[in-house]
């Protein structure tokens, strides 16, 4: 699973219709080009792709503001609304994806009921426990990497990495059935979208050819 499918779907419905720059705009401002794939020529990519495959409505406007061609708007289609949830709940129950896929998808966790959060999170830790089993039938972590050779350092690595990825998991879920954050359906929401002629402080600053259209 791609992260960039997902969070461009998101931000693009965050904003209810939105050019290129302001997505690319957002996601640098979230930092996504840090942790992600999310570089301006994937995502000016992705936004014409999902175009292409009906995810997405585009919308000549008039021209830009360097008078160039007509700016395109992208709005989200009922097709890509049920992409975009589809890809949320994968990434949020995934444990053997990138971090990028599990950090886009509580990038938009709150876009879910908090009943449905919860019940997705619960699943992911069950994927860890499931896979840490399978893991320690050929290992056994009381008896050290060692025990296996060098080898068992990688055995010990997925135990552990599963054991911290169950044990921030349920914190997370403790946190969102104790009342933390709005969720769908609960009043108005965060969403980290910078308002119009907003300047963004987090900006790269690297121009692209795709900016201006």
């Amino acid at each position: 699973m791609s992260a960039i499918r997902l969070l461009v779907l998101g931000a693009v419905r965050q904003h209810g219709r939105a050019h290129g720059y302001q997505v690319r705009n957002d996601l640098e401002y979230w930092g996504a080009h840090e942790w992600s794939n999310a570089k301006p020529g994937s995502i000016y990519h992705a936004l014409k792709q999902m175009a292409k495959q009906g995810l997405l409505h585009a919308h000549e406007t008039a021209p830009s503001t360097a008078g160039g061609p007509p700016r395109t708007e992208y709005e989200i289609t009922e097709k890509g609304t049920a992409e975009f949830f589809k890809l949320l709940r994968e990434s949020l129950t995934a444990y053997d994806e990138k971090m990028d896929v599990l950090s886009a998808g509580i990038g938009f966790i709150v876009d879910l009921a908090r009943e449905d959060a919860v019940a997705l999170l619960k699943e992911r830790v069950r994927g860890l426990e499931e896979w840490r089993t399978s893991v320690t039938e050929y290992y056994t972590p009381q008896a050290g990497p060692e025990s296996i050779g060098h080898i068992g350092e990688i055995m010990n690595m997925w135990v552990g990495s599963a054991d911290f990825g169950a044990q921030w998991t349920r914190g997370l879920i403790r946190r969102i059935e104790d009342g933390a954050y709005v969720f769908a359906g609960e009043g108005e929401r965060f969403t980290g979208v910078l308002a119009q002629g907003e300047e963004n402080p987090y900006a790269t600053g690297e121009r692209h050819p795709e900016d201006e259209r």
